[in-house]
């Protein structure tokens, strides 16, 4: 099976080698790589370029945003699996794709995550947040639960099927990505229970206390648009839990 790897960048070349090299260091060699830049101007694209046909596809061109940009990735994408590494990410290991291949060949599933680490900007063996994630249980997402997005991995039909990123949704569509795809379409999945991205820490929807807001706002639309009820005042109550149990696993 060939999996897809999308990275999505635009203006970081402090990290972006770092996600390129995790990506191409890996076990498992069917892999395509596909880069969206969104017209970078600091070297970003330079760096890129560097790697010559490492890196299968390359686009580099203005975006609406980061799931815009995720979106055109995704409809590059010829792999029977995709998988999205941000470029601030890397993989934990060199075995990470090698062990999820596994499971989609072995067990016939529509998709698959596991775990993710927070980690420090300079120093990415330095562990801030552990998100250990659990097995998938319907009607989970109501109570605060969902996979970490960048260890979401999932087949190129479910995308065919059910749609892509709605990028209207400038912070949360990730989440409403993996709702729809889960609760809603009840598409099958699997708990891998090891450490599949290490993330360094200032994603869009932490940055600020607005945004904050707004992925929240964001995030119990998506719950009506999907047509998925939940309480929402004892929703937020029960996202932010698993965030406080994060941060006490760091020194696990």
């Amino acid at each position: 099976m060939k999996i897809s790897i999308i990275t999505v960048v635009w203006n970081n070349k402090e990290t972006i080698q770092n996600a390129i090299d995790s990506i191409l260091n890996q076990t498992y060699k069917n892999i395509e790589y596909i880069i969206i830049d969104g017209a970078s101007t600091d070297g970003t694209i330079e760096i890129v370029k560097s790697y010559g046909d490492k890196i299968t596809k390359f686009v580099s061109e203005p975006d609406k945003g980061l799931y815009d940009a995720m979106n055109k990735g995704v409809r590059l994408s010829t792999g029977d699996v995709v998988g999205i590494l941000n470029s601030d990410d890397i993989y934990n290991n060199k075995k990470v794709i090698e062990n999820i291949m596994d499971k989609f060949i072995n067990l016939n599933i529509d998709s698959l995550y596991g775990d993710l680490e927070y980690v420090e900007a300079e120093n990415t063996d330095k562990v801030v947040r552990y998100w250990k994630s659990s097995k998938f249980i319907e009607g989970s997402f109501s109570k605060g639960w969902h996979p970490p997005h960048p260890s979401f991995f999932v087949k190129k039909e479910i995308y065919d099927k059910y749609g892509v990123f709605d990028d209207s949704n400038k912070i949360s569509a990730d989440f409403e990505l993996m709702l729809r795809f889960l609760e809603r379409f009840k598409i099958s999945t699997t708990y891998l229970p090891q450490v599949i991205v290490k993330m360094r820490e200032g994603g869009a929807s932490n940055q600020s206390i607005k945004n904050i807001i707004k992925g929240n706002i964001n995030i119990l639309n998506a719950f009506d648009k999907n047509d998925i009820k939940v309480n929402k005042f004892t929703y937020l109550f029960y996202r932010f839990i698993p965030k406080i149990l994060q941060k006490l696993r760091r020194g696990r």
